[in-house]
């Protein structure tokens, strides 16, 4: 009989308990077909025993040693598959030859953004995200422009991914049960192989005019343009006096190359 892996609070493990569920974000891989497949933190392996069945090449990343014992143990057929590490420290570019994957998971909700931050950094290689994060980082991820949930992780992640908000998971299907609800996204590499302005720049300036969300994009841009710079701008549209949740992503676009210009203004 097989020891259960106690979940670990500093790691911010919930292990889901309702296979049902399980078997549902197992399956939303299926939509980005003939990939094999990363799963980030599989626990016990509530996901990995759906997604071992599918006919693609899976592996699995855990920095838990308790859980990666387990997981030896339950799937020997995984035994060369079974990463012990942090997903966030690791070069994904290593994982399947330099060859494309589809990430997915059970994420630990206190890291949830940053994998996906390490996703957009690693797009070329990532053509399909799925798996289940707190409802409202989902939320925010799939939120369009105008509405509250719309912020810097909607900008980013839309600039390159189509958003796909699935379904919501209540607390109680969770050992421990969480304190939030839980959603699962899916998210598919767009058409845009170019933003048209400069990456970090855009990077820079969504992340700017976010961190003072209220106030209009004339006094927040003044972080990264001089002052009296801004003060002349007489724009035809009148982007400046808008706020950041007001912008689509070309207008994101729009406006980065206008704060490129308006750097080199002497």
């Amino acid at each position: 009989m097989m020891k259960k892996v106690r979940p670990k609070k500093n790691l911010g493990q919930h292990f889901l308990t309702d296979l049902n569920v399980a078997k549902a974000i197992a399956d939303t891989v299926d939509a980005c077909p003939d990939l094999p497949v990363l799963e980030v933190g599989p626990g016990m392996g509530v996901l990995t025993q759906y997604l071992i069945e599918k006919p693609r090449e899976l592996r699995v990343v855990e920095i838990d040693k308790e859980s990666v014992a387990y997981l030896h143990e339950r799937f020997p057929q995984l035994t060369e598959k079974v990463i012990e590490g942090d997903f966030l420290r690791m070069d994904l570019s290593q994982l399947f030859n330099g060859g494309q994957f589809v990430l997915t998971g059970n994420y630990p909700y206190d890291i949830s953004t940053q994998i996906f931050f390490k996703m957009l950094d690693n797009k070329e290689l990532i053509p399909c995200c799925t798996g289940m994060i707190q409802r409202e980082v989902a939320q925010r991820m799939a939120s369009t422009p105008g509405t509250k949930a719309y912020g810097i992780l909607s900008v980013l992640t839309q600039a390159w991914y189509s958003v796909e908000y699935l379904f919501t998971v209540d607390e109680h299907v969770f050992n421990p049960p969480p304190k939030v609800k839980s959603a699962v996204i899916r998210m598919t590499r767009n058409e845009v192989t170019d933003l048209g302005c400069d990456e970090k720049l855009f990077k820079r300036v969504v992340k700017t005019v976010f961190n003072q969300r209220r106030k209009m994009l004339r006094v927040s841009l003044k972080q990264i343009v001089p002052a009296d710079v801004l003060a002349n701008v007489t724009d035809g549209n009148d982007i400046l006096t808008r706020r950041p949740e007001q912008l689509s992503i070309p207008e994101f676009v729009e406006l980065t190359n206008k704060v490129q210009a308006w750097m080199q203004v002497e």
